[in-house]
């Protein structure tokens, strides 16, 4: 039988019933890892005995009549940029290649109370930084849905993991698209929560006011359970927010009647592939015979938003990056004075991208820059979100693509940064406005390759996104798909 393809609440159900051991199903991922990694390359990390033991004390658990939780016993993978204790911690980056961190980020601490079983660690774009997974300082993963192109980023290893069946569920983390756009290209669902929804505190700094942990899942029902665990207030992160946290699974009702959707035609712009706005225009087209409303709205300042994106992510990535200078943090590389020890160890051990990055943030952050870059971006920032203040009067969620394009192909874009950039131009807006963003598949390109909805909320609005997500869903069967890899299919 195979488990690997299941959605964790149906292997929930299964454990409980003691249809299936937790042993028998960890044992059925890791040899899905076995006979599809070597194509696929989503981990940099597999922690296998720690797993078999992890799975072994909840069959003690289920046998001796106890209850067991949601994500109790079920195997899942987590991006390598949010700190495991004792279980090495590198951003996909040369410079923390032997990193081990000594606490648990505070994501951590909440699943591992739930006792599931963790498969290691997922490969992503180095410090989070690109939208393809090509930036990993070790290798570049595969979309399992076509080998030749990438998964998207930075949390590529996360998504490609669940599509391929090497992980029944991931967490990964969004700073201008990272989860929602892996998750489009690789066919699964990828939330990134409202802006302090879920601690940051344990999760490695690239842009602190943008970054978001999120769950990556084969459905919406799995997104809530797990968002359910993860969200909440933690003292460790001073920008976490106290606001009390529902339980999420109580919104996956198949109900979007007189439900209002905002549809910007800012976000349906020239360049966009025929098939992605075909593909979301007919998921719209399904919302109103569901009974929902669609209206148009103008979200006016989208067009300065990668701009802004990309002064802002940088300006905060080169002051969080200034710690790795071989002293204090980070793989030391000598030179004869403390400057030249710094300067080779960055030469050597940070990737391109990273470099660009830290480059034009301390440019935009230099003396006589700061207020024609920085302060101009924080301000146009604003705009932006009261565009979606006065569109969010109006309607209740906003739709677009994820992306306006499917995977491309490895390789195809790494020379152009600006063509990669230009990439995040659905998902960068909801990072700057703080808000959460849920993208479900919803249709397949006539290369058969998926294509992502996604569907954007107030602040703190997760339950109207996964009462909207779950309705639609429920009435398509993309969610029960798998790529066809190795010799199971």
């Amino acid at each position: 039988m195979r488990l690997y393809d299941k959605p964790a609440h149906v292997l929930h159900d299964m454990l409980v019933n003691k249809e299936i051991t937790s042993v028998e199903l960890t044992q059925d991922v890791l040899s899905r890892i076995d006979e599809v990694e070597g194509d696929v390359e989503a981990y940099l990390t597999i922690t296998r005995a720690e797993a078999l033991a992890q799975a072994e004390a909840v069959d003690k658990k289920i046998a001796a009549g106890e209850k067991i939780s949601f994500l109790e016993g079920i195997p899942g993978a987590i991006k390598d940029n949010i700190c495991t204790k004792g279980v090495k911690t590198t951003c996909a980056s040369k410079i923390l290649e032997h990193f081990v961190p000594p606490y648990d980020a505070t994501v951590m601490t909440k699943i591992k109370a739930e006792n599931p079983v963790i498969l290691g660690k997922v490969n992503m774009d180095e410090f989070a930084m690109g939208g393809s997974t090509e930036n990993s300082a070790y290798h570049v993963t595969h979309n399992p849905w076509n080998l030749d192109c990438v998964p998207g980023g930075s949390s590529g290893g996360s998504a490609a993991a669940v599509a391929a069946g090497t992980a029944i569920w991931a967490l990964g983390s969004d700073t201008g698209g990272s989860i929602r756009q892996p998750a489009s290209f690789c066919g699964v669902v990828g939330m990134k929560p409202t802006y302090g929804r879920v601690s940051r505190y344990g999760l490695v700094a690239y842009a602190s006011s943008l970054d978001q942990i999120g769950p990556l899942t084969r459905d919406v029902t799995d997104c809530a359970n797990i968002l359910n665990i993860i969200a909440g207030h933690d003292e460790m992160d001073s920008t976490s927010s106290a606001a009390e946290v529902p339980d999420y699974t109580k919104a996956l009702v198949e109900d979007v009647k007189g439900l209002k959707i905002g549809l910007p035609k800012e976000y349906f712009v020239e360049g966009m592939d025929p098939e992605v706005e075909q593909a979301v225009r007919t998921a719209i087209k399904k919302y109103e015979e569901l009974g929902a409303e669609v209206v148009e709205i103008s979200l006016p300042h989208t067009e300065y938003a990668i701009s802004t994106y990309y002064l802002i992510a940088p300006a905060e990535a080169a002051t969080n990056l200034e710690r790795y200078d071989g002293v204090s943090y980070g793989e030391r590389v000598d030179g004869e004075d403390l400057v030249q020890m710094m300067t080779n160890t960055r030469d050597e051990k940070f990737g391109e991208e990273v470099k660009r990055r830290i480059m034009i943030g301390n440019y935009a952050l230099s003396a006589g820059y700061y207020d024609a870059y920085y302060l101009k971006a924080l301000k146009v920032r604003t705009l932006v979100q009261q565009d979606y203040t006065e569109a969010f009067k109006k309607v209740d969620v906003i739709m677009a693509p994820t992306a306006p394009t499917p995977a491309f192909k490895i390789g195809e874009m790494i020379a152009d940064p600006l063509q990669m950039y230009l990439q995040d131009v659905c998902t960068v807006p909801l990072n700057l406005a703080g808000l959460p963003g849920i993208s479900i598949p919803c249709g397949k390109s006539s290369k058969g390759l998926p294509i992502g909805l996604q569907i954007i909320g107030k602040p703190l609005a997760e339950e109207t996104l996964i009462r909207t997500a779950y309705t639609y869903e429920q009435s398509q069967d993309y969610h029960k798909q798998m790529p066809e890899l190795g010799g199971n299919h």
